[in-house]
């Protein structure tokens, strides 16, 4: 890729960068720290927000410009020193040249004062890729949401109400395509009643802008030799509403209680998203354990089909990316996962078009070209092409990461609990089984993948099975060269427990989940495609197919192979309440969405649910707690379950 992704920086005498693109400084050359505090902090009473925040709540601070995340390090310590104990920081930042991980250790060296905050950051500093990446800090407690672009491409795309601003950025003079009247009418687009915002600089025309867009902006002392300062409250207007059906339903009242039910990765990622914010969960899984259907392969592979035009899902899959990898740190690498890279052969012409696309639109650290015998060189065995390497990918063993996601103390898993109804009474849900009521909650979400069709059969929702199976090869000592995991129409893994993954076969038809003959020859003949050395190192011709382990398992899809995340309007009243669509699908009603009230859906995941799911469980926490989206708005809207209803209507079907 030609873009400069990483920033580009100088260092001073002093030890401190300078940004090679801008000509200008990070941080105040007197004292870096002292000059957010006094900016940032004091004008915008960070400290007695914080003091004042209730139990439970939470404060939503936006900035334009990380650079070394100083500013954010100064709000995450006053957080920690003030704010209750069960209250929650959202740090949204934009940065369109994020530092490099060795110069943000040696930058944030800088500041031993900080050292606690920065190390944690510092240990979540992985796959920082263009667009939305949220990094969980301090037990989830506090959630650091970067986006990694132009900020005119990202702010658009935020789903946020902020409570304060920090604009920072390169000075005006140095960075002026940035200080623009646009950014200012984003900022007032995002601003919560009583959102306040403090700027370093106090240049005219930035007041004037920021006056324009509704902020009552006053010059304050400077910091240092600065001295002057932009400072103010904003009292604008807020931001007309989007689409209905997209809206944000009323946050549930009362005792914060869901019932999650399957505990596959879906199921215990939300469970998860949802016990980091002090929800108690109930999660049901009709098995004995988590993870025994689509979630329990011994590996799955972190594998990016990516599109070169920015598509919703293209967005999902690197910001999703990027969140699990980030929490497979916290996992015994190994066993539980191995970030040893994925190689994708460029099979026939048509992928290697495809792969050449992708490596003019992303950044090297996520995916880069190998010729034939670079790829033999990082694979370890002899290849015939080729292909993109993505090097921060690797495999997972899922029932490690959903073991993990549900052992949060206020997470109860019931086993053997298999959900058959589902009945809103008064204020509550209530599911039950055959033995009767296995739950009741203010909340719900389903996680059960297409059995969600059985409990919610009103809603028509376009969920389909695909059956899949995996062959588990013997590992031996010629295919422990293997050192990345390397896919073409199939995929291989190198060892885990002494074995290999393979597969992995798709069958639109089969119910009968007992592993076939006839896919383990299936998957064999997948295997030669991708290497015949690696082949003829397994013993591929000598396997007895009959006598091969295995395993198969349903994966749950959509029609527009986007998951189905977020609330869900009751069929009969959305087609009520939007009827006009069927004949304008340019009107947009000023009615309300009949939503089913606290009814969540986390499911249709695909084949890409390591990917997709954990960070699906995060958005479903951020509508039940109101606060900022984790994915751009577009990608929020094109995973709505709502989307189906919506189509339908409009098409007239």
């Amino acid at each position: 890729m030609s873009d400069v992704h990483n920033a580009q920086l100088d260092w001073d005498e002093h030890g401190q960068p300078l940004s090679r693109s801008y000509g200008d400084v990070y941080f105040s050359r007197a004292n870096g720290l002292e000059e957010t505090r006094h900016v940032f902090l004091a004008h915008n009473q960070i400290i007695e927000r914080c003091q004042a925040l209730p139990a439970g709540g939470h404060l939503v601070i936006g900035e334009t410009g990380f650079g070394t995340g100083l500013n954010f390090l100064c709000a995450w310590q006053a957080f920690a020193e003030h704010a209750p104990h069960d209250a929650r920081l959202h740090f949204l930042s934009v940065e369109k040249f994020p530092l490099a991980l060795a110069d943000l250790q040696r930058a944030l060296a800088l500041w031993p004062e900080l050292a606690p905050y920065a190390e944690q950051l510092l240990a979540q500093y992985r796959a920082i890729h263009p667009g939305f990446q949220r990094l969980l800090l301090d037990g989830g407690r506090v959630v650091l949401t970067l986006m990694i672009g132009d900020v005119l491409d990202y702010l658009p795309q935020l789903d946020a109400q902020v409570d304060a601003w920090f604009l920072d950025g390169f000075a005006p003079s140095k960075n002026p395509e940035m200080w623009t009247d646009a950014l200012f009418a984003e900022l007032a687009r995002l601003s919560a009643p009583g959102a306040t915002l403090a700027t370093f600089t106090s240049a005219g025309f930035v007041r004037r802008g920021l006056i324009s867009a509704g902020f009552a902006m006053v010059r304050v002392k400077g910091f240092g030799h600065k001295r002057e300062m932009l400072a103010g409250p904003f009292q604008g207007l807020s931001a007309a509403p989007g689409a209905p059906w997209f809206a944000r339903p009323e946050t549930p009242a009362g005792e914060r209680h869901a019932v999650v039910i399957g505990a596959g990765l879906a199921g215990c990622a939300t469970a998860s998203s949802l016990a980091l914010r002090g929800w108690r969960v109930t999660l049901l899984e009709r098995h004995d354990a988590v993870a025994r259907e689509a979630s329990g392969n011994p590996q799955g592979v972190l594998y990016l089909k990516l599109s070169a035009h920015g598509t919703a899902l293209s967005q999902l899959i690197v910001a999703g990316f990027g969140h699990t990898r980030r929490l497979l740190e916290r996992l015994q690498r190994g066993s539980d996962w191995d970030a040893c890279g994925v190689l994708q052969l460029a099979f026939d012409a048509k992928e290697a078009e495809r792969q050449s696309k992708l490596a003019s639109t992303f950044p090297d650290d996520l995916l880069h070209p190998l010729s034939q015998a670079q790829a033999e060189s990082r694979a370890g065995v002899a290849l015939a092409v080729g292909g993109l390497f993505y090097p921060d990918a690797g495999w997972v063993h899922p029932p490690a990461l959903c073991q993990y996601l549900a052992q949060h103390p206020l997470i109860s898993l019931r086993s053997h609990q298999e959900a058959l109804s589902l009945q809103r009474l008064d204020d509550h849900w209530c599911i039950a089984g055959e033995s009767g009521v296995l739950a009741e909650a203010p909340v719900v979400v389903l996680a059960c993948a297409a059995e969600i069709g059985r409990l919610l059969s009103d809603a028509n929702l376009p969920l389909k099975r695909i059956r899949g199976q995996i062959s588990r090869l013997p590992a031996n000592d010629a295919s422990r060269a293997l050192r990345t995991v390397v896919c073409a129409e199939g995929y291989v893994a190198p060892l885990r427990d002494n074995e290999h993954t393979l597969g992995a076969s798709f069958d639109f038809h089969s119910n009968d989940l007992t592993p076939s003959v006839a896919e383990h020859v299936g998957n064999l003949e997948l295997l030669r495609e991708i290497s015949t050395d690696l082949a003829e190192r397994l013993g591929a011709q000598s396997l007895d197919p009959s006598t091969l382990q295995g395993r198969a398992a349903f994966r749950c899809t959509s029609p527009d192979y986007l998951p189905l995340v977020g609330p869900l309007a009751a069929q009969h009243g959305f087609n009520e309440a939007y009827a006009v669509l069927s004949k304008d699908a340019r009107q947009v009603p000023d009615t309300s969405c009949p939503w089913l009230p606290g009814l969540y859906i986390n499911s249709g995941h695909g084949s890409r649910g390591l990917i997709t799911a954990p960070l699906s469980g995060e958005l479903i926490a951020a509508w039940l707690n109101d606060e900022p989206l984790p994915v751009p708005r577009e990608v929020a809207e094109a995973s709505h379950p709502n989307r189906f209803m919506l189509r339908t209507l409009i098409r007239g079907t």
